[in-house]
C-alpha cells in the first residue's frame, strides 16, 4: 500500500513539475506562421466589420490572472491613438504582448521588452507595425523642431529618412514620407537584431520570426511585408 501511495505521489509530482515547466516557458503553444495567420484573420474580420472581440470577458480575466499570460505574438507599434493594436487584430486579453512607442522605434526599452516576451513568455512572432501618416517619421522628414527628449526618441528614425532622401532626391514630400515610414519599419527590425544578441540568435535558430507590417489608419488594413529583405545577412547566415 505504501509503495502504491509513493508511486501515486511521484506521478503527481511529475505531472505538476511538467505543468510548471510549461507555464514557465510560456507561449501559446503555436509557431510563428500560425501566430501570423491569426493576426491576418483577425485583421480581416476587423476590416470587414465582423470583429468578434474574443476573450474579453470576466472568465478570460480570471484565467489570465490565475494561469498567467501566454501571448502568441509580440508587436512593436507606434503610440498613435489611431492604432489600437488589439482592436486592429480582433484579439483579447492575454493574446498579444504589445510595445508602443512613438515611431515604433527599437531602442533599449523596447528591445528589452521584446526580449522578455521571446525568452520568458515563449512568444514565437515579433511584428514591427508601422502605420500611414506617422507623425514621428513626418517630423524627422521635415526636420521639425522637437524637444531634447523627443529628439533622442526619434534618433533611430534619422538613418532611415536619410537613406530615402538620398535615393529619392527628386520625390515630392508625400512620397518621401511614405517611403520613410516603410524604411523606418525595416530600420527597426535591423536595430532589433543589431542591439539584441539574444533575439538575433533566437531568430537565427528558428525559435522566433520577426516580420514587418504597415497599418493603414484609413482603411484599417494591414499590409504584410514579411521578414527583412536582408534577413539572412542581418542574422549572419
Amino acid at each position: 500500500m505504501k509503495r502504491f501511495v509513493a508511486v501515486i505521489i511521484t506521478t503527481l509530482l511529475t505531472i505538476f513539475m511538467a505543468t510548471a515547466a510549461m507555464a514557465f516557458s510560456g507561449g501559446a503553444g503555436i509557431g510563428a506562421d500560425e501566430a501570423l495567420a491569426r493576426l491576418k484573420e483577425g485583421n480581416t474580420r476587423y476590416v470587414g466589420a465582423a470583429s468578434v472581440a474574443p476573450r474579453q470577458d470576466a472568465a478570460r480575466r480570471h484565467e489570465t490572472a490565475v494561469g498567467g499570460q501566454h501571448p502568441f505574438a509580440s508587436l512593436l507599434s507606434c503610440a498613435d491613438s489611431r492604432v489600437p493594436v488589439e482592436v486592429v487584430f480582433d484579439q483579447g486579453v492575454g493574446d498579444l504582448f504589445v510595445v508602443r512607442v512613438a515611431g515604433n522605434v527599437a531602442n533599449t526599452d523596447e528591445i528589452g521588452t521584446l526580449e522578455y516576451g521571446a525568452e520568458h513568455l515563449g512568444v514565437p512572432l515579433i511584428v514591427v507595425l508601422a502605420h500611414t501618416k506617422c507623425g514621428a517619421v513626418t517630423a524627422v522628414v521635415k526636420n521639425e523642431h522637437v524637444t531634447e527628449n523627443i529628439g533622442k526618441l526619434v534618433a533611430p528614425i534619422v538613418p532611415a529618412v536619410a537613406g530615402v532622401k538620398s535615393r529619392f532626391a527628386s520625390a515630392d514630400l508625400d512620397e518621401v514620407i511614405k517611403r520613410s515610414i516603410e524604411a523606418n519599419m525595416w530600420q527597426a527590425i535591423a536595430d532589433i537584431y543589431a542591439k539584441s544578441p539574444l533575439l538575433k540568435k533566437m531568430a537565427a535558430d528558428g525559435k522566433i520570426k520577426v516580420v514587418g507590417g504597415l497599418y493603414d489608419i484609413d482603411s484599417g488594413d494591414v499590409h504584410w511585408f514579411g521578414e527583412h529583405p536582408s534577413n539572412a545577412k542581418l542574422l549572419g547566415n
